[in-house]
């Protein structure tokens, strides 16, 4: 079975199976396409040789498993209405984050309640700084929510690749956290420095070192990612879904 055709038959699997879904019906935008937008909050702003890494990650999707996605993603405020456009974004940074206004706190409430699906990554995984500030922050998003280990048991680590781990810039943990609404992942935290490892410079090389693992463990963080985008995409995954045997033999294993 080509990949073209495994990725359709994922799609209407998951379409066909949305009605039995337990995450709430959404009103984002119908397009259909992966949008990694980056989130900003407070004076943050988008800068810096990670920029490149959400148009790799489109790219890396696109090519691997014929999937739509946006090669041009762009940013979007906490407290603006267009958050509430697509079902995805990532929240990225490598220091503490402000202390969110009503406003920010309003949007991201709106952006959980409708499904939206919310990635953060720390970039500075050696301080943490940025992961325990928006953790702090979320709890006033979702303070019915709190953060737990995912593993190879979730849907996120079987949605296109089977993989044993987490990896990144860092190897870092073996396991994600998530905040699980309706029995799903809605905020995934990665520990792993994601972006640094997808992002290229102009001539197409990668200019963030990987370590310890080198461009292996660079290969299985855009692995990751890859998974990640897939259960955005298909996001009606449950988790005796995922064994359908066309997938099972589209699936690849990672060490």
């Amino acid at each position: 079975m080509g990949r073209r055709a495994a990725v359709a038959l994922i799609t209407a699997a998951t379409a066909g199976l949305a009605l039995g879904s337990s995450r709430p019906a959404r009103a984002f935008g119908e397009e259909g396409a992966f949008d990694p937008r980056v989130l900003l909050t407070g004076n943050a702003r988008w800068e810096g040789v990670r920029t490149t890494a959400p148009g790799r990650w489109s790219k890396e999707l696109a090519d691997r498993t014929s999937a739509p996605a946006r090669l041009g993603p762009g940013t979007v405020r906490a407290d603006e209405p267009t958050l509430l456009a697509e079902p995805f974004a990532l929240w990225g940074g490598d220091d503490a984050v402000l202390v969110l206004t009503d406003r920010e706190v309003s949007g991201l409430k709106r952006f959980i309640a409708l499904g939206g699906v919310l990635l953060v990554d720390e970039f500075a995984p050696e301080k943490g700084a940025f992961l325990r500030s928006v953790k702090r922050e979320l709890a006033r998003v979702l303070p019915e929510g709190s953060p737990i280990p995912i593993g190879d048991e979730n849907v996120i680590f079987r949605s296109f690749y089977l993989l044993r781990r987490a990896a990144g810039r860092v190897e870092g943990p073996a396991k994600l956290e998530a905040i699980i609404r309706g029995g799903l992942p809605q905020v995934i935290f990665s520990a792993h420095d994601l972006m640094g490892a997808l992002a290229r410079s102009p001539s197409g090389l990668s200019p963030i070192a990987v370590t310890p693992g080198g461009e292996r463990q660079r290969e299985k963080a855009v692995r990751l990612a890859v998974n990640i985008a897939m259960y955005v995409l298909c996001s009606s995954y449950k988790d005796d879904q995922v064994h359908a045997p066309f997938l099972m033999r589209r699936r690849k294993s990672t060490p």
